[in-house]
């Protein structure tokens, strides 16, 4: 990548940390602690420890700018419960060191050109902002704050009317499919890496993934209290959580409303459901009779079997008329808007919106070796976690492509996730 295109990278994603955090107030900015969040000065100050290791002392073997910084902001040796008690810098000095890191990192990346190595190491710590500061939008949701403002933020699109797709079946023929990321790909993750031949039968999928309203069918049916929609493991979760419908869901005078950051509204029927847990889908998946994809099936059906698309319509880089993400507005479009987005085989959204969940346990692909970034996947291996694909409306589009493997606890309701099923 060309030094310019990877500085454009950094200095973006750090605009949408600091506009992630800007209209905080320092009583808001002492969050509680939460397993789900992180100490909001402890995130900014550990994003630009990250770029620094990476960018300066990794790459180009110079000293700390601090040298305290790896007692605050080592996410591999600093525990999350123990990072409320940390003698953190304050937020006006945790700024400061944000911007010294980012200047020094645009200075030493304006005096060549880049390499492999420099391109790998930059746009690896652009990618781990973007991911942060997604994770910052969620936390604003958890605790109940304003919905996040940027510079790019648009209007709400008005979505011209389009058939009701929601309730639709699409037929994927089976074959032999290379799931993960083609060899050679310098800028993917080591859990995508590499291509490896799936043997997989015929199946129907959803062509949208689950909307409120389908949703709702299941809550006002006492999914929620009967036990023989849920998994044992499941039955558990619910009981100890004590839910009865989606974490931000309200019943009010016989109708549905739904908490989105600070403000109560009519839940949207048209919108896909998001904030559900994988034990949650695999309920509603229990009611409706239908099930969740597994990781392959989602990215063959957003790939392709001719040829692997880097994206469900082709090749071309996201547009608002194909995706929705980048957080252009600060919440869901329908679930059957953006037909210019569908993937060959007609589904729609399954890039940007909401995350999808699927069947899979978050496991390392054949061959699998660990890039650099060890603590990325390899620690995170196993069946407590499944796979999710996708994006959502926060995530960047830089950052999102079909073989993209996110990953959480099935317990986790915070994240924008969401999910689409299969025909049994």
């Amino acid at each position: 990548m060309r030094p310019a295109d990877l500085a454009a990278m950094l200095t973006d994603a750090r605009q949408r940390t600091l506009a992630l955090v800007a209209d905080l107030t320092d009583e808001q900015m002492c969050v509680p602690r939460m397993d789900i969040i992180n100490p909001l000065v402890w995130e900014m100050g550990h994003l630009a420890w990250f770029q620094e290791k990476w960018a300066l002392r990794h790459l180009r073997d110079l000293q700390p700018i601090r040298p305290d910084a790896d007692s605050f902001w080592d996410s591999a040796v600093v525990a999350h419960d123990t990072r409320w008690e940390l003698p953190l810098p304050s937020r006006s000095e945790t700024l400061v060191y944000m911007q010294q890191v980012l200047d020094r990192v645009l200075e030493k990346l304006s005096q060549s050109e880049a390499s492999p190595d420099e391109s790998y190491f930059h746009w690896l710590a652009a990618m781990h902002e973007d991911m942060h500061g997604e994770a910052l939008a969620y936390t604003r949701q958890t605790l109940g704050y304003p919905a996040p403002k940027f510079s790019l933020d648009e209007p709400r699109h008005t979505i011209d009317p389009v058939d009701d797709v929601c309730d639709e079946d699409v037929f994927v023929p089976g074959g032999r499919y290379d799931l993960g990321a083609e060899p050679g790909a310098l800028f993917v993750f080591d859990n995508e890496k590499w291509a490896h031949p799936h043997e997989l039968p015929p199946f129907a999928v959803a062509r949208t993934p689950v909307t409120n309203a389908q949703f709702a069918a299941f809550v006002d049916d006492g999914g929620y209290h009967d036990q023989k929609f849920w998994s044992q493991e499941g039955w558990r979760w619910r009981q100890k959580a004590e839910a009865s419908m989606p974490v931000y869901w309200l019943a009010e005078g016989g109708r549905w409303m739904v908490r989105h950051f600070d403000q109560t509204t009519a839940l949207a029927a048209d919108l896909p459901v998001i904030h559900v847990n994988w034990y949650e889908a695999e309920a509603y998946c229990g009611w409706a009779k239908r099930r969740l994809p597994t990781e392959a099936e989602w990215e063959l059906a957003a790939t392709g079997l001719e040829r692997k698309r880097r994206f469900p319509w082709g090749s071309e880089a996201p547009t608002t008329e194909r995706a929705h993400l980048d957080a252009r507005s600060t919440g869901c479009l329908p679930a059957a808007a953006l037909p210019a987005g569908d993937s060959v085989f007609g589904c729609r959204q399954m890039i940007g919106n909401v995350w999808e969940w699927t069947a899979t346990d978050f496991l390392p692909y054949p061959g699998f070796v660990v890039d650099p970034y060890k603590e990325y996947s390899e620690p995170w291996f196993g069946s407590e976690r499944k796979v999710l694909r996708g994006g959502c409306w926060a995530t960047r589009s830089r950052l999102i492509r079909n073989t993209w493997r996110n990953y959480f606890t099935k317990e986790r309701r915070d994240v924008f996730t969401g999910f689409r099923t299969c025909a049994v």
